[in-house]
């Protein structure tokens, strides 16, 4: 589609975007329908990556080209360029010839001499609560003047789009691990009052007896303690371990000598 998209052409497109991110995918699958769309339907685009930022680090996700990560790199160790300045500045940059744009002179020159990159769109992605990140969306040509006005409210539904989805897999990946967390502790609480009854020691001693053991077998805890649940007993243990099985000394008060 040209810059100049009809009306229908738009609507289509905002469809599709809203269709292809509604779904409960995985973080990684959002970031990748992201940067695919943006090579797909943003006017202009020829390559798209995510920059995500963590406690003043960037790297690159989800590129539709590894050369991306290397002009990613150029703008990371600069700290400046189109796509560090959209997340610092917390809005949209548009550079129509990298090779003559005197806000990353430094940077512009080497994409262009390392890529080919001349023009680029980078549009800040905003999370009202989500990953615990700040990111942006980032679109390359080798083009000069490569994105317009249509290509800019696309690539902001995207990104506006992108945010959503992402908070909502964020929020889908939290509540799988809280259930995760749950079953396995439901597990181990199981297969400690198993052994606790079995062998008659502590709850202190059963989890000792589950540490160890995976610790021995290469496995998890928690897949000891299903083992456990299922026969009633552990896996071949240590030398060591059924120390724990004896009963705990009784500690005495110490005996006066007789005058």
């Amino acid at each position: 589609m040209s810059d100049g998209g009809t009306a229908s052409e738009l609507a289509d497109i905002f469809e599709r975007i809203g269709a292809e991110l509604s779904h409960g995918q995985q973080p990684d699958e959002v970031y990748a329908l992201l940067t695919h769309a943006a090579v797909r339907d943003v006017p202009g685009a020829q390559q798209a990556g995510i920059t995500l930022g963590v406690a003043g680090s960037f790297t690159t996700i989800a590129p539709t080209h590894e050369l991306i990560r290397k002009v990613d790199r150029i703008q990371y160790d600069l700290t400046s360029g189109p796509c560090v300045d959209a997340i610092l500045e917390d809005t949209v940059f548009n550079a129509p010839d990298l090779r003559s744009d005197h806000r990353w002179p430094e940077f512009g020159q080497r994409a262009f001499e390392l890529a080919g990159v001349v023009s680029m769109l980078s549009l800040r992605v905003f999370f009202e609560d989500g990953p615990g990140a700040v990111a942006a969306l980032n679109m390359y040509s080798s083009e000069v003047s490569a994105f317009g006005k249509t290509s800019q409210a696309i690539g902001l539904l995207l990104s506006t789009h992108g945010a959503l989805a992402l908070a909502a897999a964020t929020a889908n990946d939290k509540a799988d691990n809280l259930l995760t967390a749950l079953k396995n502790s439901r597990e181990i609480g199981i297969a400690m009052g198993v052994l606790m009854t079995r062998h008659k020691i502590t709850r202190e001693r059963a989890f000792d007896l589950l540490r160890i053991s995976s610790q021995h077998t290469h496995r998890k805890v928690v897949s000891i303690a299903i083992e456990v649940c299922d026969t009633g007993e552990l896996p071949k243990l240590p030398d060591l371990a059924p120390t724990l099985l004896l009963p705990k000394p009784t500690s005495y008060p110490p005996v006066e000598p007789v005058a």
